[in-house]
């Protein structure tokens, strides 16, 4: 079963951007600090629970204490910062991402599967 990987550096994201070129990469992007975060992480993590995308790997990065891991994210992809936040990735180029309310396993399960 796939398992959600925390990054901390510049370094694992850049590896695990370059590995989208290969395989899907989900990120998470979570605040320790929110409560609807927390309620987006419990979503994450009853997705990897049950029956996730096996081909795709799934990395976790924790905003406050790895911020300029989230910056280069949303420069890499485009895609603004908000957290929490979902987003696919592949051939290093973001296919689908949601935020907030929306980071639920059935949103999950409908887009990866």
């Amino acid at each position: 079963m796939p398992q959600l990987r925390e990054i901390q550096t510049i370094e694992e994201w850049n590896a695990a951007f370059e590995g989208s070129a290969s395989h899907p990469l989900v990120v998470f992007k979570h605040s320790t600090t929110c409560p609807v975060s927390a309620n987006a992480y419990r979503e994450v993590t009853d997705y990897l629970n049950d029956k996730p995308r096996s081909d795709a790997e799934y990395v976790l990065v924790k905003v406050i204490e790895s911020r300029p891991v989230s910056n280069q994210i949303a420069e890499d992809t485009g895609v603004k910062h908000e957290s929490p936040q979902i987003m696919l990735i592949q051939d290093k180029a973001k296919v689908w991402s949601a935020t907030h309310w929306s980071v639920t396993k059935a949103h999950m399960t409908a887009v990866l599967d």
